[in-house]
């Protein structure tokens, strides 16, 4: 086959396909995204299952046009972050920390300390529901709203009339200044809200302030070998902006796919496109949406003939997720799942089955591999299994 010229990440946020084997530690036994959802709305996704989907989940005994498999998380945790991490070759050692009975209070008093304002909340909760219930007291009293969840995450919701969305920008960094060593959370996130009484709505102004990455990724190794690296959605933020050339934080999927296909019309890029679509996670796996989350996916199925014919001859497109958020899963964290991927490139054999890899990292070793650029990242190619001789 040709030399692969341009590669497509797309991450489905939150897909998962069926428990990890140590999903019981986390009290996910019995969780799998994908399947629940089909199970109970039968989404309308042709081509999802035509890319291998249906193999994955064993709705469908056609032998599909893309190679496929799973892949189970090496690192502890479910979180955005870690997942992502390792989808681009690095593997965390160590879990960032949780904090299931809220943050200590010498941290608290530190925090508001450093910003000279007082905390409410401070404790694991739905986004959509804390500001439900204190959004009157934050937007009388000024004070901020902190929370986190399962993850491992500060999050600071604000009104924007309260809280300029700036000024909680720069509240989110002197938190991330703050958090660091024993409690270094993966991600403090800016979660601005608006409305009134009874009628609070989070915007798409939502920012994510990650940790740096603590080793090389596949975005280091691609941008120093002067390939393209493109982020689109939240990518820029889960790399603290490492390792980029060019990124569009487009808010939501229909904006992220916009963007994807704007992108893939130009032909003046080599490189990488990397890709997360977050709508199936925060907008309806957390929120127990099973209606909304089959029709986030029937929305991105109808797209993919579009994504495919941009490919051209040289391109090559993988479709993954970061972890689990089963909607019709009790609570409404992440779930430790095995995630999907699937592949398909012109240039590809069809229907190769990859079998349940034992890294994320797979994926970076095999877009490396794709570019012929040598590198140390975790994972295991399946370059090899997939290209044509």
């Amino acid at each position: 086959m040709k030399k692969i010229k341009r590669a497509v990440v797309v991450v489905l946020d939150g897909c998962g396909v069926g428990a990890s084997p140590d999903a019981a530690k986390y009290g996910d036994a019995g969780c799998n995204t994908l399947l629940n959802v089909w199970k109970l709305k039968k989404p309308d996704i042709p081509n999802l299952i035509e890319l291998g989907l249906g193999k994955i989940l064993g709705i469908d005994d056609e032998d599909p046009v893309g190679c496929y498999g799973k892949m189970r998380e090496k690192a502890a945790g479910k979180d955005t972050t870690t997942g992502h991490w390792e989808l681009a070759g690095l593997t965390l050692e160590k879990p960032f920390p949780t904090y299931p009975n809220g943050f200590p209070e010498e941290l608290i008093k530190k925090f508001e300390e450093e910003t000279g304002m007082q905390v409410i909340g401070n404790r694991p909760a739905s986004g959509t529901e804390i500001i439900k219930e204190l959004g009157d007291e934050h937007y009388v009293t000024g004070k901020l709203i902190v929370y986190t969840s399962a993850d491992s995450v500060f999050q600071i919701a604000a009104h924007e009339d309260v809280v300029p969305v700036q000024e909680l920008y720069h509240i989110c960094r002197i938190a991330r200044r703050l958090l660091k060593d024993e409690h270094c959370v993966g991600r403090v996130i800016a979660r601005p809200f608006i409305g009134s009484a009874g009628n609070y709505t989070r915007t798409g102004n939502r920012r994510d302030f990650s940790v740096e990455p603590f080793g090389e990724t596949m975005l280091d190794v691609l941008r120093k070998n002067k390939l393209d690296v493109i982020g689109v959605g939240k990518i820029e933020d889960i790399f603290n902006h490492r390792g980029l050339t060019e990124s569009d934080h487009a808010a939501g999927n229909d904006a992220c796919i916009d963007s994807m296909i704007k992108t893939l019309k130009k032909d003046n890029w080599k490189g990488l496109m990397f890709v997360n679509l977050v709508d199936t996670d925060a907008l309806y796996g957390h929120r127990n949406d099973v209606d909304g989350f089959a029709e986030c996916l029937e929305a991105f199925d109808s797209y993919i003939p579009e994504i495919l014919g941009l490919l051209g001859d040289d391109g090559v497109l993988i479709i993954t997720a970061d972890h689990g958020c089963d909607p019709a899963f009790p609570g409404t964290d992440h779930t430790r799942e095995e995630v999907p991927v699937m592949v398909w490139g012109l240039g590809l054999k069809e229907g190769v089955d990859l079998g349940t890899r034992e890294s994320f990292a797979d994926i970076a070793k095999t877009v490396c591999d794709a570019f012929g650029v040598e590198n140390t990242l975790d994972g295991k190619s399946f370059f090899e299994e997939i290209k044509e001789d």
